[in-house]
């Protein structure tokens, strides 16, 4: 009754589903492990870090990545040019961020947040920065994308203004080289008084956002997939059972090729 099975359709039609199975669980499983990854991502940049974390080298964070963005990190300079960037959300409230730049003693500079302020961007409400020598520490952040904050081109923008922080936005207003990231300040930092501090943010692709979602979604797919495949297979089988039966019931002639 089963030997058509053993004929050369039936060995092609096994192994092309054993392999597309194969390949739907592989796929499967490993959109899965995306998921995964991101919900541990997402627990990482969530949880809260030591109160006492101690401050490592700022060239020791580098490049900044899930593990060290965050990480309070420590150099010195002196402060130099300073911007302002404009709508910026914080505690629901819009203001903008005092970014001063901070040329360490190795000559490159580091973009420095000291601070936030609400209403619209205005140098003249904005302290001070100390002058002279001064040892920074601040929580590490990634260089920002203009499309990953949406906002507009620096052109548009009134001098002594940013939209986005990074390098690639402050190539052309410094003179002197840069790191590619940022530093915000803690409450109570030297050139902090009078500014709210900005919290550090969390780094970019960690969060459960649509793309993990999405890689939920496909797991599944891939899943539903290999049950289709299988259950094709089934509906293959059953017929050929059905109409070999029928066959020696004398209700349909018989296929030569069925049992060959």
């Amino acid at each position: 009754m089963h030997r058509f099975l053993l004929t050369p359709r039936w060995w092609g039609i096994n192994v092309f589903v054993v392999l597309a199975v194969a390949l739907c669980l592989f796929m499967g499983s490993w959109q899965l492990g995306r998921f995964e990854d991101r919900v541990e991502s997402h627990r990482e940049a969530t949880s809260e870090r030591p109160e006492q974390e101690a401050a490592a080298p700022l060239d020791s964070l580098l490049p900044v990545d899930k593990r060290t963005s965050g990480r309070p990190a420590a150099t010195a300079g002196e402060y130099a040019e300073q911007f302002l960037v404009p709508e910026r959300l914080l505690d629901g409230k819009s203001g903008f961020y005092v970014l001063t730049m901070l040329r360490t003693d190795g000559g490159k500079a580091v973009p420095v947040v000291r601070g936030w302020l609400p209403g619209a961007a205005d140098a003249s409400r904005v302290p001070a920065a100390p002058t002279g020598r001064v040892e920074v520490t601040g929580a590490l952040q990634a260089a920002e994308s203009g499309s990953s904050k949406g906002v507009h081109a620096e052109g548009g923008l009134p001098p002594g203004q940013l939209g986005v922080i990074g390098a690639a936005s402050l190539v052309n207003l410094v003179p002197y080289g840069l790191y590619d990231a940022w530093l915000t300040l803690p409450a109570g930092a030297a050139g902090a008084d009078g500014l709210t501090p900005v919290p550090a943010q969390a780094p970019t692709n960690t969060g459960l956002d649509l793309k993990a979602f999405q890689n939920l979604g496909y797991t599944g797919e891939w899943f539903v997939f290999a049950a289709f495949v299988l259950f094709m297979w089934f509906r293959l089988y059953r017929r050929e059972v059905e109409t070999l039966r029928d066959a020696e019931a004398g209700l349909v002639p018989a296929q030569a090729d069925a049992t060959a």
